[in-house]
């Protein structure tokens, strides 16, 4: 193998699903989803420290109602992006909560990398997943399989039975001459 086939085996980036690109999607997915859960079990466990500390310092009005919404959409929202069960809009809710609190850590700390690595490098894979679905090896990816599977089912037999009537018409047009 030449130096410049090498160099273009390695830059070359991948268009395709293959199954080492989706394999590494999907362990993406459930590591950040399950990951992100015990943040959501941490608000819960203490709302109203929560709640004062984070949600009424940047001036969210309703502070405890966000402050359940946040834990909630973690809770909740991060098993789902895990399984990959209604990816984007799990992730889409785990991304909201993640640009709040990269607010929060510019408010208390400015561009202070070590405060915003974690909650911007969860906000990116949260964006990436919502823009991108599941992938291929996702509840998402099953269930869209089955309803492509019926829906195509449901097509060719209305299609068969447009041909069984079009086949009638021609027999009986047949007979009639």
């Amino acid at each position: 193998m030449s130096t410049t086939t090498f160099l273009a085996t390695i830059l070359k980036p991948n268009t395709s699903p293959n199954f080492w690109s989706q394999t590494a999607w999907a362990v993406l997915r459930a590591v950040v989803g399950i990951v992100m859960i015990h943040n959501g079990l941490d608000k819960l466990g203490n709302i109203e420290s929560f709640s004062q500390a984070y949600v009424e310092y940047i001036g969210l009005p309703f502070p405890i109602f966000f402050s359940y919404l946040a834990a909630l959409t973690e809770t909740i929202g991060a098993p789902l992006v895990a399984i990959g069960f209604l990816t984007r809009p799990a992730a889409f809710g785990l991304f909201g909560t993640m640009c709040v609190a990269m607010y929060h850590h510019i408010l208390v700390a400015g561009l202070n990398l070590s405060y915003l690595e974690l909650s911007a490098v969860y906000a990116v894979c949260f964006l990436f997943f919502t823009i991108n679905g599941g992938g291929l090896f996702s509840t998402d990816a099953l269930i869209a399989n089955w309803l492509d599977a019926s829906a195509f089912s449901m097509q060719a037999k209305r299609i068969m039975r447009l041909e069984k009537a079009y086949q009638a018409q021609s027999v009986a047009e047949m007979v009639s001459k």
